[in-house]
């Protein structure tokens, strides 16, 4: 025998390839878990130093975000554009693509559906809310599918451009609702004309929660479908791991990465589209309320599995819907939410660091002596 041979590592039994497959799934679970914990740990630290006791706030955020009727009925009500926003970062993720200017097409899509309700206010509900939808979901991709046109033709980063495209899309908006679309009857918050009643997406049945959640829920069940069980989500993936060995094997990478953009964009449009038809009734400024940033720490930390962004922009949710009352209660400042975000997202992004680095995790190493 060689000395090549012996030093190969053995054949694993059936049983070891279980745990194998166990380890590997556990290890996407384990680690960003204990990332959200130090990240926990350590915002605990920065309210010691405050004088604040930690055990006080996780107390609160628990009852404001889970420990009522009413406290779920206000998470959830978060959560739905929460859901979207997550995606629009996930989905071009599989391409190895960081997209972060979700919350521009939010804004932009829910000003376009603001702006249809308003030229639509005649008609039925069945035909206008397809509609609105669809304009908000066409101008939402268009503005993000622009930053995958720019990421593959001219070489542009795309976090760089999709950063600076959502500061223009809030700017955009502002522009738009305090000048060519606003209402003259809204007098201290500039905003499109309300929304006839008819045109108001309504809760679903028992549930005084609004429809975006169900449609929140199922695209990330759609969207996981697409990623795992599609030619076009093998392809992604594919592209992702080495984009350059994906065009060499002749892959369609620019239609890829347009395609994926342009649906995380519209996804993020869609949140738009249910910020105006379900809560505020009309576009203004409460469009810019946050959900695309918070939706990147949600794909982040859900490692961008669309299914798993579901728990954790409920949990996400829960910290927002809970912010105001820990405010008041524990007099903290109204940035407080944004540090523990802060600190978790830089626990999420090291983390990263870790991922094949534990041979617990790791089956290849299990016979080889490696014991690092």
């Amino acid at each position: 025998m060689t000395d090549h041979a012996a030093q190969a590592p053995l054949a694993l039994p059936a049983s070891s390839r279980v745990l194998g497959q166990v380890a590997r799934r556990a290890e996407a679970v384990v680690l960003p878990v204990a990332a959200l914990l130090v990240g926990f740990a350590v915002f605990s630290i920065f309210l010691l130093v405050q004088g604040k006791s930690p055990a006080d706030f996780f107390a609160l955020t628990y009852r404001a975000g889970f420990g009522t009727a009413f406290s779920w009925q206000n998470t959830l009500s978060r959560t739905a554009p929460l859901l979207f926003a997550a995606l629009c970062v996930a989905l071009p993720a599989r391409l190895g693509l960081v997209i972060i200017g979700g919350e521009g097409a939010m804004v932009l899509g829910g000003v376009a559906a603001g702006a249809a309700g308003v030229a639509l206010s005649g008609a039925i509900g069945l035909i206008a809310l397809p509609l609105m939808a669809a304009f908000a979901m066409i101008i939402g991709g268009l503005w993000i599918g622009a930053v995958g046109a720019l990421r593959y033709y001219r070489g542009v980063n795309e976090t760089i451009a999709s950063l600076l495209m959502a500061y223009i899309a809030i700017a955009l908006m502002n522009h738009l609702v305090e000048g060519p679309l606003r209402d003259p009857e809204s007098l201290n918050k500039p905003s499109t004309a309300p929304l006839p009643t008819p045109l108001r997406v309504g809760d679903i049945p028992g549930w005084e929660v609004h429809w975006g959640l169900a449609f929140g829920v199922l695209c990330c069940v759609l969207a996981w479908v697409l990623i795992d069980k599609t030619t076009w989500g093998f392809a992604a993936r594919i592209a992702g791991g080495n984009m350059r060995a994906a065009q060499v094997q002749g892959l369609a990478v620019g239609p890829l990465i347009i395609g994926f953009t342009a649906l995380g964009g519209a996804l993020a449009g869609l949140a738009g589209f249910f910020e105006v038809a379900a809560v505020h009734g009309s576009a203004n400024a409460s469009l810019a309320s946050g959900y695309g940033y918070t939706g990147i720490l949600i794909a982040f930390l859900a490692r961008h599995n669309p299914l798993a962004i579901i728990p954790v922009a409920i949990l996400l949710a829960g910290f927002e819907a809970a912010s105001g009352l820990t405010q008041r209660r524990m007099d903290l400042p109204d940035a407080t939410t944004l540090v523990l975000q802060g600190f978790v997202f830089v626990s999420i992004l090291m983390s990263d660091t870790l991922y094949g680095r534990f041979k617990i995790f790791t089956p290849e190493r299990w016979r080889t002596g490696d014991g690092k």
